[in-house]
């Protein structure tokens, strides 16, 4: 019998590979139908790995198969992506099990006759597995070639971006952030100051068998080391909230004085909208002084974005729908912040979700590049005179980070940029670049990479 949790990690691959689900949505679909938890993690673990590691992968089907991946059927392909990534990435795993699950899978999938195709394969990658035919890391930093094969090949990404960030960043940075890419990350705790305390929260939390340690930027910031904080009474009473911590310094970066009239533009999860909402926060009565408006554009984004912003306890959050694709629905200028955290190409989020690699074309930048310059002019009408304006987003390149900030910048006079340092003194100067701006590289701070820009109306 095969297991459970490969049959459901074969289905989140098969509706990747075939465009009907991102990889999050489709492990979500797919993990509800599993009882275990021991194989609702495996077949995450799984489908993940495959997509991190998958032009590595394809390259070792096509060499052990002796043809091209165009010539073998699709669902075959994933059968054997996922047998591979097991025996060699799941040493806990022994080979012979997961080659005969695969051979049973592809009976399964209406493809018996492949299934001596698939054993001779993954039996041959099974004894090979040390001596792989992958291009090797390149001798001099000087051979361009060899280190795109590298990093193209070896440490799966692609080739465009590769030499984007090869070519930017020189050989070992490439390389330090493909591995960072290629790397489980870690589950990361905002401490919820509406309702706890960090000293309180790590002690309730070791009473619940979960052990933290404080993360390096955020001041906030929780990194589970042990345990099941997502399962835990803590955070079914709202004390923390799960949130990246380099979105955690965008928050920070937008945080609000007690008083202010705040909209967080594209508020949906919600980790930004209650981390305001805290900053906010008057006195020992722990309420949160001024107003928030919290927006997004979807059904279903919005009811997330409420169930958080009620699970957090805060009480000065409104929240309404909104597309800034359009003139926002409100009169005159009434508010003293906002915070336009873009929807991007999301490749500062490569750890996190691997699939996006292989969604995001090149030339998709400029297309989202110019959406993001509207919807912070956009956002730009509801500013206030002396009021501020923060764009964030959590992509690696420049078109949409120094691009759009300074395209903003060059057709809205009325703003002038400011130091992040000046905008949020309690920001880690370390994640400030030269320009004032907030900006997190893996390579550089262990961090998913954002990036974050704030100006100022002058009038």
């Amino acid at each position: 019998m095969i297991s459970p949790a490969r049959v459901a990690a074969y289905e989140i691959l098969n509706a990747v590979s075939s465009g009907r689900a991102p990889l999050p949505a489709a492990i979500a679909t797919f993990r509800r139908r599993l009882l275990d938890e021991r194989d609702q993690a495996l077949a995450a673990e799984i489908a993940t790995g495959v997509q991190r590691w998958r032009a590595a992968l394809d390259h070792l089907i096509a060499q052990f198969a002796r043809r091209p991946l165009d010539r073998l059927d699709p669902q075959v392909v994933e059968i054997l992506r996922m047998g591979m990534y097991q025996i060699l990435h799941l040493t806990r795993v022994p080979a012979a099990a997961v080659v005969d699950d695969a051979v049973d899978l592809a009976k399964r999938a209406g493809k018996k006759s492949a299934a001596g195709f698939v054993n001779a394969v993954l039996r041959a990658v099974s004894r090979q597995r040390r001596q792989l035919p992958l291009p090797p890391r390149p001798g001099s930093e000087s051979d361009r070639s060899a280190a795109l094969e590298y990093l193209t090949v070896t440490l799966s990404h692609p080739r465009w971006l590769a030499a984007r960030w090869l070519d930017r960043y020189g050989f070992e940075a490439a390389e330090a952030w493909a591995r960072f890419d290629n790397s489980p990350a870690p589950l990361t705790l905002r401490v919820n100051t509406l309702k706890t305390t960090a000293e309180q929260l790590v002690a309730r939390l070791d009473r619940e068998d979960v052990l933290v340690h404080p993360a390096q930027y955020a001041p906030h910031a929780l990194i589970v080391d042990e345990g099941h904080a997502m399962r835990s009474a803590a955070h079914e009473d709202g004390w923390f909230v799960a949130q990246d911590e380099a979105s955690q310094l965008v928050a920070l970066l937008a945080s609000a004085s007690l008083g202010a009239r705040v909209l967080d533009a594209c508020a949906s999860p919600g980790g930004k909208t209650t981390a305001i909402a805290a900053s906010m926060r008057s006195g020992s009565d722990g309420l949160a002084g001024g107003r928030i408006v919290a927006s997004d554009v979807r059904d279903a984004r919005i009811a997330l974005l409420r169930r958080t912003v009620d699970l957090s306890g805060a009480t000065n959050v409104a929240i309404i729908q909104a597309s800034l694709a359009s003139p926002l629905p409100f009169r005159g200028r009434p508010f003293d912040l906002v915070l336009v955290d873009a929807p991007c190409s999301g490749l500062g989020t490569l750890r996190r979700d691997p699939d996006i690699r292989w969604r995001r074309q090149e030339d998709d930048l400029t297309t989202l590049a110019a959406a993001e310059l509207t919807m912070l002019q956009r956002a730009a009408d509801v500013v206030a005179a002396r009021g501020r304006l923060v764009y964030a987003t959590c992509s690696s390149e420049p078109e949409e980070n120094d691009g759009v900030a300074d395209a903003f910048l060059a057709t809205s006079p009325e703003f002038v940029a400011i130091d992040a340092r000046l905008a949020s003194p309690s920001l880690p100067a370390a994640v400030v670049d030269g320009r004032g701006r907030l900006r997190t590289e893996p390579h550089r701070h262990g961090l998913e990479a954002f990036f974050g820009a704030v100006f100022e109306r002058r009038l």
